[in-house]
């Protein structure tokens, strides 16, 4: 426990830091190994006066004088890409935010002035946001951040003077918390502080005799443990002072349920009940809105106390919903949902949902009923399972209390028996198999049965889905029964497929039965942390096996046995999708991507066709075999980089072209195009004339890139042939440079 917490490494950016808290906040990181940019426009406490560079400079020069890193930033939290701008240019990333600047324009409501309100909202919350907002794709992209808002007990509890003010510090928290939620899965914490400490914000407000408790080196400490990456506290609200600190949370009475069945209750009913509204006695605390919401629904049908105090009561020893449940009762229920009705038009629906087109001739027949093969894609079986999903967690898991908001779909497994009919009416048993306690959520592993009219199996599905914050309920860890995602083979792609989905492809997709909003509705996705509505993820998925079907089983249907995948980013409709594809026996591994951004929206993918399946349907340049090559590995690695990084093609601006030999023969071609619009990798020859080309073996490419080769040596010795601008090769650690280890 003597072990002191350090930074190194770390990058900060502590807005308002040229004095007081800030000051404080960043002179303590800096003091651990942090590299810290120091915030500050320089004006006085109201905003008003002119901003000076002195106060962020002096933070500077302390730190370093110090032994410390930083650098100085004079701009607007208004400008709040240009603040974290100033961390990437200088120190490559960042990791840790501190919102701390403001500003005080203190007036009674009845005197308080619009211009005044607007603009501590601009600084406090606003601000904010614009510097968080500029921070978050960093901070995802590197699957880290530690986020920390500053409030205000004027926000938690008001003060006179500062309707401003309390209004902006209490919306900074509400942001906070909804960062914490939307950042969990990224990696990235968010918490809010509410300091009390002696500021240029705070002259003439404090008594002089409290000032001795009340500096703001009280509070630096626990602000910096909360920017810690071993502090997993996230979404929590602290007030700090004077070297005391203690977390605040909500209470609210047990309150009275106001309504008779379904009758409206009136004004009168209010007033009988009021004081079960106002007893506090058995008071709740909640964590996020979905349990308060079905807190107020469960109490307005009168559920009886004795549950509520174990999914609810403070006394509750874990707020997962499978405490004190008996799981075993839930293995034991199956559920068979309604009959699934369809006709012609519902397959086709989903056909078009799924991006088939009738320029293709080949996909004609999944899209009209006239067609003399007319016949349904094998992805449509998802629909009866996913259709009775919902009916099947309310009845199964009636004991537990289920918040749906916190409900992901995590992994997608069909397993197909026979050819489904292009209309019918199926039947679908559901059954979870296991619940997994993976401490930050639970894993639910559904297996559902569909059957058609003859009450013959026609296809076997799995979900595996998700609850956040459902974990540390003393369950099992390790999957028993879950058929696993697979990883494809360590080699090049065998084929590629790349499509760019239609803007409107989650309006049609959600015809075939989801309709959440969140595929749709533009204010539903930003509530969401979304910039526009995303598309399915069983549309995506449908999308790549459609494309695993034109490569290797010609659009046949029943040549397709089994399907898994794994759901890891989400697609926006218009974005092109590119599916990976690997042939190994029966076997089709498959990962998808988004050429727009080079997240890998589906990972660990695989079909299982009947034997005797189509070999991929791609020609090879004449001079390039498909035999396995040691640099197939290096070039999929560069591929990964130059997606996910186009600061990579931003530094080159170039078209690389190798040719990999073995056996003094040219055997695989390479194409690097980094002047594209999203940069690319492709296997053959460029479509223009490169800017270098680069001729060497199979094993001297490994070892170049290795770092056992020099490639100078390798020059001018015969063993690297370079044509074009030799001085692209002298760049080219930038592609290889620390990709993983082979």
């Amino acid at each position: 426990m003597n072990k002191l917490l350090r930074f190194d490494g770390r990058v900060a950016v502590v807005t308002g830091a040229g004095g007081g808290l800030g000051r404080c906040y960043a002179l303590l990181l800096a003091s651990r190994g942090a590299s810290v940019v120091v915030n500050d426009l320089g004006g006085d406490p109201h905003g008003s006066a002119p901003g000076s560079t002195r106060l962020a400079d002096n933070v500077v020069q302390e730190i370093r004088n110090q032994g410390g890193s930083a650098v100085s930033n004079y701009d607007s939290v208004e400008d709040g890409e240009k603040i974290v701008q100033t961390a990437i240019d200088s120190f490559g990333r960042l990791d840790i935010l501190i919102n701390n600047a403001g500003i005080l324009r203190d007036r009674s409501f009845l005197k308080m002035a619009t211009p005044d309100w607007d603009m501590v909202h601009r600084v406090h919350l606003r601000g904010s946001y614009l510097v968080t907002k500029a921070a978050w794709p960093h901070m995802r992209k590197q699957n880290y951040g530690r986020i920390l808002m500053v409030a205000s007990t004027s926000g938690i509890y008001g003060n006179f003077g500062q309707s401003n003010y309390s209004a902006a510090k209490m919306g900074v928290f509400g942001l906070g918390n909804t960062l914490s939620l939307e950042g969990a899965k990224y990696g990235i914490n968010c918490n809010t502080i509410a300091p009390t400490a002696i500021s240029r914000m705070t002259e003439g407000l404090l008594p002089t005799a409290v000032e001795k408790d009340l500096k703001p080196e009280f509070v630096a400490p626990f602000a910096a443990y909360l920017c810690h990456e071993s502090c997993q506290e996230t979404g929590k609200l602290f007030e700090v002072a004077s070297g005391w600190a203690g977390r605040v949370r909500w209470e609210k009475s047990a309150g009275a349920g106001l309504k008779k069945g379904d009758e409206i209750p009136s004004i009168e009913d209010v007033r009988d009940n009021w004081a079960k509204i106002t007893d506090f006695t058995n008071s709740v605390h909640h964590t996020n809105s979905a349990e308060a919401t079905s807190f107020a629904i469960e109490k307005s049908r009168g559920t009886d106390d004795a549950k509520l105090s174990i999914n609810y009561g403070s006394a509750s020893t874990s707020s997962s919903p499978f405490a004190g449940i008996d799981i075993q009762k839930i293995f034991s229920r199956t559920v068979t949902v309604k009959p699934f009705q369809y006709t012609d038009r519902d397959s086709i629906l989903y056909a078009l949902g799924v991006g088939a087109k009738v320029s293709d001739p080949a996909q004609l027949k999944f899209l009209y009923e006239g067609h003399s093969d007319f016949c349904t894609l094998p992805t449509f079986a998802v629909l009866p399972s996913m259709e009775g999903m919902l009916p099947m967690v309310q009845e199964v898991m009636k004991d537990v209390d289920i918040h749906y908001a916190n409900l992901l779909h995590g992994e997608q497994y069909l397993e197909l028996y026979k050819p489904l009919p292009t209309s019918g009416t199926l039947t679908t048993e559901i059954k979870i198999a296991e619940i997994l306690d993976k401490r930050t959520g639970a894993v639910i592993v559904a297996n559902a049965t569909t059957y058609n009219e003859a009450k013959e199996r026609l296809c076997f599905s799995q979900i595996i889905t998700f609850l956040k914050g459902a974990g540390r309920f003393g369950g099992e860890s390790k999957a028993k029964f879950i058929k696993p995602p697979m990883s494809p083979p360590r080699r090049a792609p065998d084929v590629v497929v790349e499509e760019k989905t239609s803007l409107d492809q989650a309006a049609i997709y959600r015809l075939s039965g989801d309709y959440n909003p969140l595929h749709i509705d533009a204010d539903f996705a930003a509530v969401g942390g979304f910039a526009q509505p995303i598309l399915h993820g069983l549309s995506t998925f449908g999308h790549s096996v459609r494309h695993v079907m034109e490569k290797f089983t010609n659009y046949d249907p029943s040549k397709v046995k089994c399907i898994k995948g794994r759901f890891s980013r989400p697609v926006l409709p218009g974005h092109t999708l590119r599916t990976e594809m690997w042939k190994a026996d029966n076997r089709v591994f498959f990962q998808t991507s988004v050429v727009e951004t080079g997240d890998v929206s589906i990972t660990g993918g695989y079909v299982d066709i009947e034997s005797g399946g189509e070999e991929p349907q791609v020609a090879p340049s004449p001079s390039v075999q498909t035999s396995e090559l040691s640099s197939d590995v290096i070039f999929e690695a560069i591929g990964n980089r130059v997606r996910s990084n186009p600061s990579v093609a931003r530094q080159l601006s170039a078209v690389y072209f190798w040719k990999i030999t073995k056996d003094g023969n040219v055997v695989r071609e390479w194409t690097v195009d980094l002047k594209a619009s999203p940069p690319a990798l492709k296997r053959g020859t460029p479509d223009g004339k490169p800017d270098i080309t680069l001729t060497i073996s199979d094993g001297d490419f490994v070892d170049l890139v290795s770092g056992k080769l020099n490639g100078q040596k390798a020059f001018f010795e015969g063993q690297l042939k370079i044509q074009g601008n030799v001085m692209l090769a002298q760049k080219m650690d930038v592609l290889t440079k620390d990709l993983p280890k082979l």
